[in-house]
């Protein structure tokens, strides 16, 4: 198969399974190698070779890692604000709760919330000098 469809996301059959897994947001290189370690699959193996059976095992694995004893911190949702669960996100999930926990801030007022709501940056840059795109820039010259 030249295109596999994994949790709503087409996924390249011509790559190497652990590199075509990273096509599904929320799963980086290193979540994809431990993927494959847990369900048994060949690493150089391609990803249009799987078989149903491999692809479902990859799927159970990716929806409930803690029963497959992938530690906490290797997960990309760690104490969950609402239900303090440690869970991986991937797909439509992770943009939901990206946009979730930004409504969050906005609404609670924080300050990663307030420079979310004006667009600034957020991670404590400087923005004295960079990031001026979109925004007029210099002294206009007096006639």
């Amino acid at each position: 198969q030249y295109v596999l469809r994994i949790v709503n996301t087409n996924v390249d059959g011509a790559e190497n399974v652990r590199f075509a897994l990273t096509a599904i947001k929320g799963v980086g290189r290193r979540f994809a190698g431990e993927l494959c370690r847990l369900a048994d699959i060949d690493m150089n193996k391609r990803a249009g070779e799987l078989t149903e059976d491999e692809i479902q095992k990859l799927v159970t694995i990716l929806q409930h890692p803690a029963q497959f004893e992938i530690p906490k911190w290797f997960l990309n949702r760690q104490r969950d604000i609402r239900d303090g669960k440690y869970t991986q996100l991937y797909s439509n999930y992770l943009d939901n709760n990206l946009r979730e926990d930004m409504q969050r801030m906005r609404k609670i007022r924080s300050h990663r919330g307030i420079r979310h709501a004006y667009g600034l940056r957020v991670r404590g840059q400087h923005t004295k000098t960079t990031g001026r795109r979109g925004r007029t820039v210099g002294v206009s010259k007096k006639k």
